[in-house]
């Protein structure tokens, strides 16, 4: 029997993190979990799970673990018009916490893969932002223009560049997957369609605006398949698209949510239109070569599934 790297997973409590510990451990994996958040209270076996902050806590345990995988996926996120307190939040979350992984983790000799869960908030938004509505959205590429659409963006580019700096400097062996990862919903997550789903359910209304934007919906079990299956794949490395490679509007992702009988068009407010209009879905063809699969769940199936676990009460 193979053994298979020990991994260590940030984020591990959030709605990519638990299906990818899941799989991890499922597939053989002994498994370190951090998070600021304590993990669903289930079976999760093997697991070694740490409470606590990355951006001040001791990193030794982690560091004696000796992990040969290392998943970076603990972050914050918020509307792509941050308020103000994301200011300091993200300067926590998505770099400091960052810098002391990638320190403390990355430059160490025992891990041989390091997987960063990036964002698309990376890409140029000239690309992908217009001033009408637009049916037919940007497909963009691994080697478009960047310069971040916000601070979220900032933070995920600039941990990209501290991972480049590692690798070209002290850990030239160290192989880097950036996973830039599209719009993610899943079971347990506070992401717009899975609100919209708790409130359906809760017989209230919800508020819709800019039923024209367009966006390529990523499930979150199939965002941690494919973390997982770009670390197995030993050639893999550099940037990756993680979506679906297809889009829906708001107003289609509505309808699906009528269709799954979540909602009834009496719960739905339209709150009107206005610029920028987003249109954007990823190109998913380096994903698909390199792995041989890409994202399969349709906005409507994955309604179905969060709409089943929150009625089960399983949210993992």
């Amino acid at each position: 029997m193979v053994n298979k790297p020990r991994a260590l997973v940030t984020g591990a409590a959030g709605v990519i993190g638990r299906q990818l510990t899941k799989r991890l451990l499922n597939d053989g994996h002994e498994v370190m979990a951090i998070d600021r958040k304590v993990m669903p209270d289930l079976d999760w076996g093997k697991l070694e799970f740490i409470q606590g902050d990355l951006s001040e806590m001791d990193l030794s345990e982690a560091e004696k673990f000796q992990p040969e995988a290392v998943f970076h996926l603990a972050a914050s996120f918020e509307r792509s018009e941050e308020s103000a307190e994301y200011w300091d939040i993200g300067w926590r979350d998505d770099v400091v916490s960052s810098h002391r992984v990638i320190d403390s983790l990355a430059r160490s000799a025992h891990t041989r893969t390091f997987v960063f869960a990036s964002s698309y908030l990376t890409y140029e938004p000239s690309l992908y932002l217009f001033d009408a509505p637009n049916d037919s959205p940007a497909s963009l590429n691994e080697i478009d223009r960047v310069s971040p659409r916000n601070l979220c963006g900032a933070g995920k580019y600039y941990t990209e560049q501290e991972l480049a700096y590692v690798t070209n400097t002290t850990r030239p062996d160290l192989r880097v997957v950036n996973a830039r990862i599209y719009r993610v919903y899943g079971k347990g997550s506070r992401d717009v369609i899975s609100r919209w789903i708790e409130a359906g359910l809760a017989g209230e209304t919800i508020e819709v605006y800019n039923k024209s934007n367009r966006f390529d919906y990523v499930f979150a079990d199939d965002v941690a398949e494919s973390l997982h299956r770009l670390q197995q794949q030993s050639e893999a490395s550099g940037v990756y698209n993680i979506g679906t490679g297809s889009t829906s509007s708001i107003s289609e992702v509505v309808e699906a949510l009528k269709q799954a009988e979540v909602l009834s068009p009496s719960q739905i407010v339209e709150q009107g239109e206005s610029a920028p209009f987003e249109a954007s879905k990823a190109d998913v063809r380096r994903l698909r070569e390199d792995i041989g699969w890409t994202p399969p769940t349709t906005p409507l199936e994955g309604i179905r599934q969060i709409s089943a676990a929150l009625q089960g009460a399983d949210l993992v």
